[in-house]
């Protein structure tokens, strides 16, 4: 179990890189972040430091603002204030159809890559990673952002929508159209993940439920 980090490793924590959790700090400073089970120390030279599953947990508390507060629905991502893959529904920032954008997704998809590289042993990219394991709803939509797909809209028509579910290691992808739900299948399936259709038994409304692939 992860011990609570001080004052000075929160600060470490804070300043990781918000995509790949890489960690800059003194020697003593990561050798006590991974002693609390908040970072692990890469293999291969030059053997960087990169936060685990717990410590980007730990980073997102503490980005969370003091007091009580309504729940937010478990589906929309909170943004690590740099970037945030788009799940469909949510209100578009202007410009996130832009060549600014396609090049943030694009950087956002490639230093994902290298995350992967980075933290499987065998140093292969082509299955999710511990990252994408914690944050399945944001790794999906990624996934599905960086290959041309389009989010939905507010209204929440035209466009993918990434949804957290009750199972494990799962979420759901909706997309009206049933031609562009297999190109996400397929594009899910291309970035390591699982998937099956199935149907909603009120709505009759057809989804995938995509899982990361384990090997």
């Amino acid at each position: 179990m992860a011990l609570s980090p001080t004052a000075a490793q929160r600060r470490v924590i804070a300043a990781a890189d918000p995509v790949t959790g890489r960690l800059k700090g003194t020697e003593a400073q990561l050798a006590a972040l991974v002693r609390r089970g908040l970072a692990f120390r890469h293999p291969r030279p030059p053997h960087d430091h990169f936060l685990t599953p717990a410590g980007h947990r730990a980073r997102e508390a503490a980005d969370a603002p003091e007091g009580p507060k309504p729940p937010e629905p478990a589906e929309v991502p909170a943004a690590d204030g740099v970037f945030a893959a788009r799940v469909g529904g949510e209100e578009a920032a202007p410009g996130d159809a832009g060549p600014a954008r396609l090049r943030e997704v694009r950087g956002a998809w490639q230093g994902l890559l290298e995350l992967r590289r980075m933290t499987h042993p065998d140093g292969n990219t082509d299955r999710p990673c511990a990252w994408e394991r914690s944050h399945l709803v944001r790794a999906a939509a990624l996934a599905l952002e960086a290959a041309g797909h389009r989010p939905a809209g507010p209204d929440g028509a035209d466009g993918y929508r990434v949804r957290a579910t009750p199972q494990p290691e799962a979420v759901a992808v909706y997309e009206g159209d049933g031609g562009a739900l297999r190109e996400c299948a397929a594009t899910l399936a291309r970035a390591g993940w699982q998937t099956g259709e199935h149907t909603e038994p009120r709505t009759r409304a057809r989804f995938l439920l995509a899982s990361p692939r384990k090997v």
